[in-house]
């Protein structure tokens, strides 16, 4: 089957990794994803800025994918994280629109012990109803946390049904990672279709193998074939889900695609 198969690369040199490794697709972050500051997307960042990326990209036949910051928490009930996420991610969706960008990875965030989940699901309605972009929003399930709002199916049903009430609800997609899927207890022999009974699409996949058991909770990728997914459930998913495909592992990712590559056919 044919799909396009990249991964996560620099911000500054994304065409040349690419070529390295034989990328397609790529994913890229535009900034510290540990931080709440968006620097501006100028020669320093790519040479050239926003404009030069998008060409250059576009020139290679490539496709963009941003992953949010991972400090964005759109679901939680404390202001001082929520109302800061929501400012955050309209930046990042803001920076993904002018580097031609097809959609932008986001951490689907939790609520905590005392909160009432349906507060979480509600906070994403209202982040959806807020943002002001043409590229689409894509929730990504994480691996663990009892109180996450993306790790489990029944949980995914019920944020899905709130994003779906927001203005702007036909810009919101899904990445489906592997390793998370693994660690958060979803069957990957079943999770294409448990997800796209869901949510009735899958816009991205994060093709990770995983450090540690199904059901453990950790988000700790491995290289494909380096950890504990059986391979036939990897390719499965991937097959399965018929979307573009992104390796997230740190270190040379060239042996990943051509890894899938080789089993897609």
């Amino acid at each position: 089957m044919s799909v396009k198969i990249g991964a996560h690369v620099d911000l500054s040199d994304a065409v040349a990794q690419a070529a390295e490794i034989g990328a397609e697709v790529v994913q890229v972050f535009l900034s510290d994803p540990q931080a709440w500051k968006v620097p501006p997307f100028d020669d320093s960042a790519h040479p050239g800025g926003a404009e030069a990326f998008r060409e250059e990209t576009a020139a290679a036949g490539i496709d963009v994918y941003v992953h949010a910051p991972y400090v964005i928490n759109v679901a939680s009930t404390n202001n001082r994280i929520r109302i800061p996420s929501r400012k955050l991610l309209q930046q990042i969706m803001t920076g993904a629109g002018e580097i031609g960008a097809r959609g932008v990875v986001v951490h689907g965030g939790h609520v905590t012990a005392k909160d009432d989940p349906d507060v979480g699901f509600d906070n994403w309605r209202k982040a959806i109803d807020a943002l002001e972009t043409d590229v689409p929003v894509l929730i990504e399930n994480t691996a663990g946390g009892d109180f996450s709002l993306a790790r489990r199916l029944d949980r995914l049903e019920l944020l899905w049904a709130a994003v779906m009430r927001a203005n702007g609800a036909e810009n919101v997609g899904f990445t489906l990672d592997t390793c998370h899927a693994w660690a958060g207890g979803i069957d990957l022999a079943t999770a294409v279709d448990d997800i796209r009974a869901i949510t009735g699409r899958i816009d991205l996949v994060h093709a990770n193998d995983s450090r540690d058991a199904a059901g453990s909770g950790a988000d700790r990728h491995a290289h494909i074939g380096d950890g504990n997914i059986p391979a036939e459930l990897l390719v499965g998913v991937v097959a399965a889900a018929g979307a573009p495909v992104v390796c997230e592992t740190h270190g040379d990712m060239g042996p990943d695609i051509a890894w899938l590559r080789e089993r897609l056919g």
